[in-house]
């Protein structure tokens, strides 16, 4: 006889307690698509700073609503992050951290690092 099959097993993502290492890479890889988007606006942005003093104070105009500066926030968190990830990823890639104590505080340093950075250019913006 065959044997009864077995139910699917739902997976609850938030169940799961991801390491460190993961919880970097997933943000590295969503602040890299985020930064990837924003592309067109920044390029379109710096246009129009630089088309002369009207222009520049277009753009600063335009950057003063406060939901604008909050999504700058995290943009700046976005860019702060892929730079320190990238990095760590770096040097791995050489041999540099690659044990697993050394990995886990290098990933919470990073992720740490770009939380703090994003939150004194917040305080600063605001």
């Amino acid at each position: 006889m065959s044997n009864p099959q077995q139910p699917p097993v739902f997976l609850n993502l938030f169940r799961i307690r991801f390491p460190t290492g993961a919880i970097a890479s997933i943000a590295h890889r969503i602040s890299g698509v985020l930064l990837f988007l924003s592309l067109p606006y920044l390029a379109w942005l710096l246009n129009l700073s630089l088309q002369g003093p009207e222009g520049y104070t277009a753009a600063v105009a335009h950057l003063q609503p406060l939901w604008l500066r909050l999504a700058s926030a995290l943009l700046v968190w976005s860019l702060l992050h892929h730079l320190l990830a990238g990095l760590r990823f770096l040097l791995i890639d050489i041999h540099i951290g690659v044990d697993l104590p050394t990995a886990r505080l290098t990933a919470r340093a990073a992720t740490l690092a770009a939380i703090v950075l994003t939150l004194l250019y917040t305080w600063w913006v605001l």
